[in-house]
């Protein structure tokens, strides 16, 4: 979306992305973004909750008024009071210690990169070596 979004900018249209995938956004760099703690497909807000959809959408609005300098604005949303939902979809088979309900498989997700061949990580630290690249934005 960041490269629509900066298309739609370039004709004088301004544009906000609502994200709930920070370092996605961040590498994609729209021109505006407006950020909330929420699982992916709830970013418009909770299911029949119209206030905090309103909440939402005006503080996503509101981010139309800075100018487009590639800022991720935090709208301080957060989907529960504690972050046990993102056992389930973002920690691979969250608090039961295997495959749940959902049947989410994914290996365990680490800070340190990993490539599918050592061709892979020859190519990618010889295009690290000028300083970070925009695939890697918000990696660090």
């Amino acid at each position: 979306m960041g490269l629509v979004a900066r298309a739609f900018e370039s004709a004088g249209v301004p544009t906000v992305s609502l994200t709930s995938a920070w370092s996605i956004t961040a590498a994609a760099r729209p021109p505006r973004a407006a950020y909330v703690d929420y699982p992916l497909g709830h970013t418009a807000g909770k299911p029949f909750d119209r206030d905090d959809q309103r909440a939402i959408v005006l503080g996503a609005l509101r981010t139309l008024a800075a100018p487009h300098s590639g800022e991720i604005v935090d709208l301080g949303r957060t989907w529960s009071d504690d972050d046990a939902w993102k056992d389930r979809v973002l920690r691979p088979g969250g608090a039961s210690g295997g495959g749940d309900a959902t049947g989410d498989e994914r290996s365990e997700r680490r800070r340190e990169p990993m490539w599918q061949n050592d061709d892979d990580r020859v190519a990618a630290e010889a295009r690290h070596e000028a300083g970070p690249c925009g695939e890697c934005v918000g990696a660090e």
